[in-house]
């Protein structure tokens, strides 16, 4: 499965005097390339590839990461959830690419 999500802490010191959270998306990105498991990390998501108990322990994982910076934590979270398959992250991206290809040419 792939697993697309972002994490926001609120309240206590959830963000520095910008309004940014960075220290705390650090932490939890810090969780989530330490897994091992495929991941990437966009301006606003990140994605994870694995099983469903590996990606779901990462999250929990980096929840708990970005809950120390404040009282709540925000998770958005998108699963792609396709059994028997694997390397779909970069899987997906190839097949957009030869699609695009095929039409453009």
């Amino acid at each position: 499965m792939i697993v697309a999500f972002s994490l926001v802490p609120s309240g206590g010191r959830a963000s520095r005097e910008d309004g940014g959270v960075a220290d705390a998306v650090a932490a939890a990105v810090r969780v989530i390339r330490d897994s091992g498991l495929p991941n990437h990390t966009s301006s606003m998501f990140t994605e994870i590839e694995g099983s469903w108990d590996e990606v779901m322990d990462v999250v929990k994982r980096a929840t708990e990461a970005v809950a120390q910076y404040g009282t709540r934590v925000s998770l958005v979270l998108k699963a792609d959830i396709r059994p028997g398959h694997t390397s779909e992250m970069t899987a997906k991206l190839e097949r957009l690419q030869g699609e695009l290809d095929k039409q453009q040419g």
